[in-house]
């Protein structure tokens, strides 16, 4: 099994509470990753039920030690100082096969001192909708955590209507979220904001340890992590995901893609565009994701000022330089991400002015993103008149996309360049997880038939791979398909 390791447990107590999982009547495996299992060191597989009990909570997994952690939070623009896991159980840490330290945690296995009056639990639905998206997002090689495993409870949780229950298994760099520095910082306590700011240091961003004196080194920790949002941000816009809930406790400092809620992948391209049913004012919109990346950084940046000695000013303007190259970050990385995408060299000048003007030619022609740039991969793979049209077929106003062609096929394209083919290839995914397949295997799911999500798990952890069975559950809704919303999985 599993070698876990506890130096979380390390921190102030402040910072986490011992809990036990409440056991549930019939666990069920549903799905378990042993690909990923193997990467954590776990050699020999138990057989179903026990993996089963493990990863339900019924029974202690070896070595765990259990509990739920503490951190505050703004969400939507408004702090809350105590929310913490109210319906999760960090487990222990495990080393991968570089070395690296993963938290495992169990997400549905009961309420916890943070439950804030919640039983604990988790629906089904929300389970699977983590594991595809997360697992796909991976698989694109984008920072997110992973799913380890997904067990059904045998029992019903109380929404409206009532909905099976599951559980699921989160392998994460780390749960230490902006809103962690924020619990600690709310109260005023010192030495745990710099026990967990040395912790994280240690833990994600070793190289920082090198600067000489507190205010160096905390300042370099906060451009580490300025800089990987601004990365992570640029590639989830490089596929049209929009997260959702970009709570300040749903920012993670290692950069890690966390929380998958009400999140979704864009289908007709709008920078203006929001799935999740409780984001009434468009404050997570696609388009706005880099700015909320930032304001939380702000938010971090506040927290990590108390630690700072010398003169106030100084350090509020030293920060405030740090979080201003977060543009900087964003727009180199996104300039990549864009020349990938379109089949162009990366030092190409044109990638952005390009992908800007084809956004908004996507948005005057309701593109579908994902279609446009596989068409656009395979325009270029195979050039020739079959592949203009395909493309102009895509579109509502195909005078402006003809334009854009023609501009595009100006520059070097990818055309006779295998590296940068296969680097396009790789930009532009086969299939994404939509939102009305993902819907259909829950519904599926939820009256005890699990194919369409083991048929739709198989094929988004291969993104990439152009197969019938991608083409057809990758296709663009139909016009009575279309999810409009999603919804938070509490």
């Amino acid at each position: 099994m599993l070698t876990l390791q506890h130096r979380y447990a390390e921190l102030p107590a402040l910072l986490w509470t011992a809990c036990e999982p409440t056991p549930v009547a019939a666990p069920r495996l549903i799905v378990f990753n042993t690909a990923l299992a193997k990467t954590l060191g776990m050699g020999e597989q138990p057989d179903d039920a026990t993996l089963a009990h493990y990863f339900s909570g019924n029974e202690c997994l070896p070595g765990a030690q259990p509990m739920a952690l503490a951190y505050a939070g703004h969400q939507f623009g408004n702090f809350v100082p105590q929310l913490g896991d109210g319906r999760a159980l960090w487990l222990g840490e495990a080393l991968d096969a570089n070395g690296q330290r993963r938290d495992l945690q169990l997400k549905g296995s009961g309420r916890t001192p943070y439950s804030r009056g919640g039983d604990g639990r988790s629906p089904l639905g929300p389970v699977l909708r983590e594991y595809l998206l997360s697992e796909a997002m991976a698989a694109m090689d984008i920072p997110t955590t992973r799913a380890l495993a997904a067990v059904a409870t045998g029992e019903r949780v109380m929404r409206q209507p009532p909905e099976p229950g599951a559980v699921l298994t989160r392998v994460a760099k780390s749960h230490i979220r902006v809103g962690t520095f924020q619990f600690a910082a709310a109260r005023g306590d010192v030495d745990a904001l710099k026990a967990l700011a040395e912790h994280a240091i240690e833990r994600h961003y070793p190289e920082c340890q090198a600067e000489h004196g507190a205010n160096a080194r905390y300042l370099a920790f906060f451009e580490a992590v300025v800089r990987r949002q601004a990365y992570l941000v640029a590639r989830w816009m490089g596929v049209g995901f929009i997260h959702g809930v970009m709570n300040t406790d749903n920012a993670s400092v290692a950069g890690e893609t966390i929380d998958y809620g009400p999140c979704a992948f864009m289908e007709a391209f709008d920078p203006h565009k929001v799935y999740s049913s409780i984001d009434q004012g468009g404050r997570y919109a696609f388009a706005n994701q880099p700015g909320i990346a930032q304001w939380n950084l702000a938010r971090l940046a506040e927290c990590l000022l108390m630690l700072m000695d010398g003169d106030e000013q100084a350090q509020v303007d030293e920060a405030t330089a740090v979080l201003r190259r977060f543009d900087d970050f964003f727009a180199v990385e996104r300039a990549a991400v864009n020349a990938d995408k379109l089949g162009l060299a990366s030092d190409n000048e044109a990638a952005t002015p390009l992908m800007e003007a084809l956004e908004d030619a996507m948005h005057k022609g309701q593109m579908d993103m994902t279609a446009i740039f596989d068409a656009l991969y395979r325009h270029i793979a195979k050039p020739g008149e079959a592949g203009r049209k395909a493309l102009l077929a895509l579109t509502l106003a195909p005078d402006a996309l003809a334009g854009w062609i023609e501009q595009w096929q100006c520059e070097e394209v990818a055309s006779r360049d295998a590296e940068r083919l296969a680097a396009m290839r790789r930009a532009n995914p086969v299939i994404i997880p939509r939102n009305h397949r993902v819907q259909e295997a829950i519904r599926a799911a939820e009256d005890g038939d699990f194919t369409p999500f083991y048929a739709l798990l198989s094929v988004v952890i291969a993104p990439f791979d152009d197969t019938p069975e991608a083409r057809r559950l990758g296709a663009p809704a139909a016009s009575d398909e279309n999810v409009l919303r999603t919804f938070c999985g509490t």
